[in-house]
């Protein structure tokens, strides 16, 4: 197992997340305990010691669960994460009485890491209220001990990132970011993982594999790697890229079987840094994938001099894409509900004004048509 020093920790660098566990006849409340426990058997003794779970996953049934499961190690031979939930603003008034239940529910009198949950548009400002005290009750959580490490997690823009940095950075000292090789350019990942080290918080990285689509490539994608690395299994690039990051310590991955958790324990044995070529050659790869699934919107902002509406095109179109790429999804439906209503994409007019001076020939309106459509079902 591949290890980080960490302030003063020997973290392993794949890290068990706990989103995803095996669950019975698909009902993603109802943990296969079993399953769940050989995994986590499995993983302890292959050098995993890092775990992470949250209030949401699994309808609230993974903190228990992964509680049990890992109380039968010393407590000190495991790192426990674990998350406040603001992702739903009714939490927001509740963290005293959220963070009790959470160290009840797992079984243990402090965490090694907590996480403020999902920062985005929709809970910034909610989160940023000093009237919930949030930062205040978490920062005497980690004062007295009971939190050992401060950190969040973030699915929003680098806009609202850069918002929470400015208030809470002080007191954070790790930031866990949506961080794959797809992602470095698509969502400007990068920026992001260069905003952390500016503030001089290390990265944790969630969604390495993009929700399991970096798994699998279409064969000409998968050829060219191959081409490099014959007999490389094509989900450990997305490891493998992460590892030529300097500021990343822990890369989550969550594992819903036994077959996965053992490819990627292989995948952490020793590390293997991409060269400059291979590096180049996944991230044209990745341009390739995106490219086959969005529109080729470079964000030179005419159009937006040229919308009645007022739309923010570059913008929508990004949403658009990353919609399209993800299948769905709940980033982009979530950024989108945050707009006004006469900032979306269903209050474009389809006066097609913003084509008449778009360089990329884009056709922006049907764009938008067609994911306020989508949007709606």
């Amino acid at each position: 197992m591949i290890y980080r020093q960490w302030k003063g920790h020997n973290l392993s660098m794949l890290g068990m997340g706990a989103m995803r566990l095996p669950v019975v006849n698909g009902d993603n409340s109802a943990i296969d305990e079993q399953a769940a426990g050989e995994m986590v058997d499995y993983a302890m003794k292959h050098g995993i010691n890092y775990y992470d779970t949250a209030w949401g996953y699994h309808g609230g049934n993974s903190e228990l669960v992964l509680g049990r499961l890992l109380s039968r190690y010393p407590r000190d031979s495991f790192y426990l994460a674990d998350k406040f939930p603001g992702y739903d603003v009714a939490n927001m008034d509740k963290v005293e009485k959220i963070f009790e239940e959470q160290l009840k529910k797992c079984g243990v009198e402090y965490f090694d890491f907590y996480l403020f949950h999902n920062v985005c548009e929709r809970n910034i400002d909610e989160y940023l209220d000093p009237q919930y005290r949030i930062r205040d009750y978490l920062v005497k959580q980690l004062e007295a001990g009971r939190i050992r490490h401060l950190g969040f997690s973030v699915h929003g823009s680098y806009e609202v990132m850069k918002r929470f940095l400015e208030a809470y950075g002080e007191v954070m000292e790790f930031g866990q970011i949506q961080l794959n090789y797809v992602d470095w350019e698509f969502q400007d990942a990068k920026a992001k993982v260069e905003l952390l080290r500016k503030y001089g918080i290390s990265v944790w990285v969630m969604e390495p594999l993009r929700g399991g689509k970096l798994a699998s490539l279409e064969e000409d994608e998968a050829s060219r790697l191959k081409a490099l690395r014959p007999e490389e299994d094509i989900s450990a690039w997305a490891f493998h890229f992460l590892e030529t990051i300097p500021e990343v310590t822990v890369i989550l991955s969550g594992m819903s079987d036994m077959e996965q958790l053992k490819a990627n324990i292989q995948t952490f044995e020793e590390e293997k840094p991409l060269s400059g070529k291979e590096r180049d050659t996944l991230l044209s790869v990745a341009a390739d994938i995106t490219g086959k699934h969005g529109l080729p919107c470079t964000a030179c902002q005419y159009c937006t001099s040229h919308c009645p509406q007022g739309l923010d095109i570059p913008k929508l179109l990004s949403l658009y894409n990353e919609f399209c790429y993800t299948g769905g999804g709940f980033l982009a439906p979530m950024v989108v509900s945050t707009l006004p209503e006469d900032k979306r994409p269903s209050a474009c007019i389809g006066c097609r004004s913003c084509e008449a001076v778009c360089p990329q020939q884009i056709k922006i309106s049907e764009a938008l048509s067609e994911f306020a459509d989508k949007l709606k079902e």
